[in-house]
């Protein structure tokens, strides 16, 4: 009998241990980031770019989790020549955000220093082969102090430990 009961705590130690990992791995999957301008890994129309216009896309944001004070968003290329290079820094974006309109950011937000150094979206323009661009949407519990001419790195050391959930669209840009 106490075989039977230490198996049954047994059990439902384990049947617990493994809801809480799949409710928790729930909670950080739910943030959602997505374009009508093109698909997750499919080419970046080069209205987007440095061949066109080289404005942001539309982006759409969905199932920010409770608790979330401010959103943040990173586009780079880790496939540039140098090491990865940071087209786009966004932070303190309100979690009640559900789109940046093509050309715009959502007021209130800060726009860090991209590797252009601009303070603004700066589109695909790889020198040669096909890139991805990470479009990288982070909810967090806390707003943020960033000075006005934040980095990638600045951004991305005062996110630390405050990450609630992210989530991520890649796309592609091939020069003609």
């Amino acid at each position: 009998m106490q075989d039977i009961r230490g198996t049954a705590v047994f059990m439902l130690f384990v049947a617990l241990f493994f809801y809480s990992i799949g409710t928790e791995a729930a909670d950080m999957s739910t943030l959602e980031i997505s374009s009508p301008a093109f698909k997750h890994n499919e080419h970046i129309p080069s209205k987007y770019t440095c061949d066109g216009a080289d404005v942001n896309p539309q982006l759409l944001i969905g199932n920010v989790p409770a608790g979330t004070k401010a959103l943040a968003l990173i586009v780079d290329d880790p496939d540039a020549p140098r090491g990865t290079w940071v087209h786009w820094v966004v932070w303190n974006i309100s979690p009640d955000t559900k789109e940046f309109r093509e050309g715009a950011v959502p007021m209130g937000a800060h726009l860090g220093m991209n590797d252009f150094r601009r303070l603004d979206y700066g589109g695909p323009c790889p020198p040669s082969g096909t890139h991805r661009y990470f479009f990288k949407l982070y909810a967090l519990d806390i707003v943020l102090s960033l000075g006005a001419k934040a980095s990638k790195a600045n951004l991305e050391h005062a996110m630390q430990g405050h990450i609630l959930a992210q989530a991520e669209l890649i796309g592609l840009y091939q020069r003609k």
